[in-house]
């Protein structure tokens, strides 16, 4: 009788686990896990969305020393040169036509740790860290113009997804796709990261996204998005999955190795800026969001034009000095850079600065590596491993003492808001582009990307999944779809019965 209560009472209580509301850290129930709070439709997110905040600061915390995504990579230093005077749309120095930039640029794999194989197929950073003459300017991007995600909420949930299960630290394609299969949007960045783009051949040959739309500004208060496409003057070039386990056997480190050679020798790589530019007026004449990071804007509407050339022409004297602490965060920005509306920016915005002080500490700016060209005069003060050299009784503003005037032109530029304070999706407009980047492909991108694919999808044992996620590719392209059906042996008429139920 006493064991056959013990046995009840647990039943009981898993029953209530399965059954509990998810919950913030303070046991309130979360009302939306799914979407930001946001200021209308298609305004920004609010800071008083505390889920968001909370997850963002949870989950940067997770990871005891080395960065949570982004722990493997290899960073280089060089120079970008505006080669168009954009005065005419940006208060931003660096964009006036024979303005050479110093840069250090991170290039690293998202998902595996440090010290993990640079053969393994994931999205890659790409992020440049511009030293100007009005501070530093991060752009903080990948080697891909899409994600997968829209919104930062949805931020630790995949990246937990992706990473190794918290019961056997094995990475599980099972747990990827259970994830994905609920987030259609994803499609189009799929598309990419298992083509040539999701193991480089070597860090130069790959392109650089800023990802993200921004907003450029200039001096009278007039704004324009504009996206940011670092194109690779090495071409891009990639390994299938049979490519990548033979450079596995030969060098694990090839990304790294590569790129310490070619500029220990001279050969410094290049990559090309171009821009495109919406006007704000021109956003709701799409059938997609052009907010929307999962989206590339076609360029028949917004076409790229080159603005400048970045080349990498020095390594690093010490990898942890200056590589391993350096930090990157999309909320450094310059006058005349301003972000978007962008849900998944916006989150990053606040994610990335509050990972960089948690890792490296409140001072991590005034590591080397990290420090402006330019003074940096603020009130800031004290915390571990302060190396400023203050020396001034007045750390507070206003003070008639020592003014320090605001900037004019460092003020936000007015953007209109309307709506309600809402959480709910935007235009999806899910499978178009996926079906288009796939129908851009060559015969043997398409065989390497049916085989990438195939050999994770593959291995999901859920049937359910396994079908949703084959009815998400038939409906970017029925060729597609069919491939990797017969791929994984799967069921097409279950394939197209579900595809037939998805919207555009």
């Amino acid at each position: 009788m006493f064991k056959r209560s013990i046995l009840v009472a647990m039943l009981t209580a898993a029953t209530a686990a399965q059954a509990a509301p998810l919950t913030k850290d303070n046991g309130a129930p979360v009302g939306d896990n799914q979407n930001s709070i946001t200021a209308g439709e298609a305004g920004p997110t609010l800071l008083q969305d505390v889920q968001l905040v909370q997850k963002l600061q949870r989950f940067g915390r997770e990871r005891i020393p080395e960065r949570v995504v982004h722990a493997r990579g290899t960073g280089a230093y060089g120079e970008f040169v505006a080669t168009k005077d954009l005065s005419d749309i940006t208060l931003a120095s660096l964009f006036k036509a024979g303005t050479k930039t110093p840069v250090f640029v991170r290039m690293s794999t998202v998902i595996h740790p440090k010290g993990s194989p640079e053969t393994l197929r994931d999205p890659h950073g790409f992020a440049i860290k511009f030293y100007t003459q009005e501070g530093n300017w991060d752009l903080v991007g990948n080697q891909t113009p899409v994600f997968f995600i829209r919104d930062a909420i949805k931020f630790p949930d995949f990246i937990h997804a992706m990473k190794p299960s918290p019961i056997n630290n094995v990475q599980d394609p099972n747990r990827v796709f259970d994830f994905l299969s609920s987030q259609p949007w994803a499609t189009n960045m799929l598309t990419y990261v298992y083509g040539k783009q999701g193991v480089p051949t070597s860090y130069r040959e790959q392109d650089g996204f800023g990802v993200h739309a921004y907003k450029l500004y200039n001096s009278k208060g007039e704004y324009k998005y504009v996206k940011f496409n670092f194109r690779s003057k090495q071409g891009v070039k990639g390994l299938n999955v049979k490519e990548a386990a033979e450079q596995l056997g030969k060098d694990f480190n090839h990304l790294t190795n590569d790129l310490y050679n070619n500029i220990n020798a001279g050969n410094f790589p290049k990559w090309d800026l171009y821009i495109q530019v919406l006007d704000p007026k021109d956003l709701g004449k799409f059938d997609f969001d052009p907010l929307d990071p999962t989206k590339i804007w076609p360029t028949d509407a917004a076409p790229e034009v080159k603005v400048g050339t970045l080349t990498l022409n020095r390594m690093p004297k010490n990898f942890f000095q200056e590589t391993e602490q350096s930090a990157f965060a999309p909320g450094n920005l310059v006058p005349g850079i301003e972000p978007s509306e962008d849900r998944l920016l916006q989150g990053r915005i606040f994610s990335y600065s509050d990972t960089q002080m948690y890792r490296l500490g409140a001072n991590h700016q005034q590591i080397p590596v990290n420090r402006a060209l330019v003074n940096v005069n603020n009130n800031n003060q004290d915390g571990y491993m302060n190396t400023g050299a203050r020396d001034s009784d007045v750390n507070y503003e206003p003070s008639r003492k020592e003014p320090k005037p605001a900037t004019e032109k460092a003020r936000a530029v007015k953007t209109p808001v309307s709506g309600y304070v809402q959480q709910i999706g935007t235009k999806e407009q899910n499978f178009k582009q996926a079906g288009e980047l796939y129908r851009s492909y060559t015969a043997k991108e398409k065989d390497d990307l049916i085989m990438n694919l195939a050999a994770d999808l593959g291995g999901v044992k859920d049937s359910e999944t396994k079908h949703i996620m084959l009815s998400y590719f038939y409906k970017a392209d029925a060729d597609y779809g069919m491939r990797l059906t017969q791929a994984v042996k799967g069921d097409i008429a279950a394939v197209k019965a579900k595809a037939a139920q998805l919207k555009d």
